[in-house]
């Protein structure tokens, strides 16, 4: 039995990729201890969370006012996640999120393909791309 000193889930580690908070990326990895089929969930929740953020992104280059676009992203955002989705805004401009976005479903179907090598790709990806 493993006894890790934390349970990070899946759409922490997302937040954190769009965040690029590298230091608690590799925290979240070497706590857990994700599977070649955890891949896939990884690749999919960090694919819906991008998009997500491309549309506060979207908003904010038009109002140049982050909080008043958190405040008024649909669904709201809960009060927790305020603070890091900020960070997630500030650190992407649209072109940069978008071409992320391209490279994420190009990682997806290279997961797919290759799914005894997956978690490989993934965790090679989120450490280059989120830096």
């Amino acid at each position: 039995i493993i006894n890790l000193s934390e349970d990070h889930n899946v759409s922490e580690l997302a937040d954190n990729c769009l965040a690029k908070n590298q230091k608690k990326i590799i925290n979240i990895f070497n706590e857990n201890n994700f599977t070649n089929d955890d891949s896939v969930l990884i690749a999919r929740t960090l694919l819906n969370k991008t998009k997500k953020i491309l549309v506060l992104i979207l908003n904010y280059e038009k109002t140049k006012n982050v909080d008043q676009v958190i405040s008024s992203a649909r669904p709201p955002i809960f009060w927790k996640d305020k603070d890091i989705t900020k960070k997630q805004i500030l650190n992407w401009n649209s072109e940069k999120i978008k071409v992320f976005l391209f490279k994420l479903n190009e990682l997806e179907l290279s997961i797919k393909k290759n799914l005894n090598n997956s978690l490989n790709l993934i965790s090679d990806f989120i450490l280059k791309q989120c830096k």
